[in-house]
């Protein structure tokens, strides 16, 4: 992976070196992250696990400029993050379709903020509709569409800016089980599809060896990056359903089931 673009390499999509993040309150401080230093390459897609408030939506909010960290640097497509930027895209966990704006007025509005409404970017966003089952549903509202294709539609609105990278924070959890595998499938193709660069915050263990190249596995508050594990599955079907039958599919699971664990175990013993 590489550091910088100071030699003239191609620079990390995403890069923290040594971020913290520290919250101040009249009453204390709070560590949210200490020391996270990680990298995301280009046309990769990262899962990062951890307990439940541990910061892994805090790290996305740094990438995105949304904060601002108290120490060490983000870095997006080689540049330092210095506030909200058109070059990441942000997928919520909610959709947040506008009920009122069709299916292509919704996936135009990020074109529409960012004044490039040009006719070749509108024919790209038909086009992607297209592509990616949505096709015929332009003028549909989002009342009319399934979870799945309402997440769809969030996606390409998401692309439609072609952002350096994406940042998706738990897309999927607001669908049931069945919706949320075959959901699943569909952000998997499209992203390897449209060579996007990802980094997902998934509290599911499967989901994230399922979907991602590399899984990043974060301690309890104070947020550290404990561990990594490069996501190699030998299997014919090289999907997020398909990936799962792999033989080192539960190999993985197990260890960062341990790792998510034995921080928790350990405090029990103590207490």
């Amino acid at each position: 992976m590489t550091r910088n673009s100071a030699s003239g390499a191609t620079p990390s999509a995403i890069r923290l070196d040594r971020v913290s993040l520290v919250y101040h309150t009249l009453e204390a401080e709070t560590v949210a992250l200490a020391d996270v230093s990680f990298e995301v390459a280009p046309k990769e897609f990262v899962c990062i696990v951890g307990p439940s408030g541990c910061g892994k939506s805090t790290v996305l909010s740094l990438i995105a400029g949304l904060l601002k960290p108290t120490s060490g640097t983000v870095e997006v497509a080689g540049k330092p993050v210095t506030g909200p930027g058109g070059n990441v895209g942000y997928m919520l966990q909610q959709d947040c379709l506008y009920e009122w704006r069709t299916i292509l007025g919704n996936a135009l509005l990020g074109l529409e903020v960012k004044r490039a409404l040009t006719p070749e970017n509108v024919a790209a966003v038909k086009e992607m509709l297209r592509k990616y089952g949505l096709g015929g549903f332009e003028r549909h509202y989002p009342r009319h569409l399934s979870g799945g294709m309402r997440q769809r539609a969030a996606l390409i609105r998401t692309l439609a800016i072609r952002p350096d990278v994406l940042l998706l924070d738990e897309p999927l959890s607001a669908l049931d089980y069945q919706t949320r595998l075959a959901v699943s499938v569909d952000l998997f193709n499209i992203m390897r599809s449209e060579g996007v660069s990802a980094l997902m915050v998934t509290h599911d263990i499967s989901e994230a060896i399922a979907m991602s190249d590399r899984v990043l596995v974060m301690t309890k508050r104070p947020g550290r990056i404990k561990s990594e594990h490069v996501i190699q599955l030998t299997c014919d079907c090289q999907t997020p359903v398909g990936r799962r039958e792999a033989p080192e599919f539960r190999t993985y699971f197990n260890a960062i089931w341990k790792e998510l664990t034995e921080d928790e175990a350990a405090e029990q013993h103590v207490g």
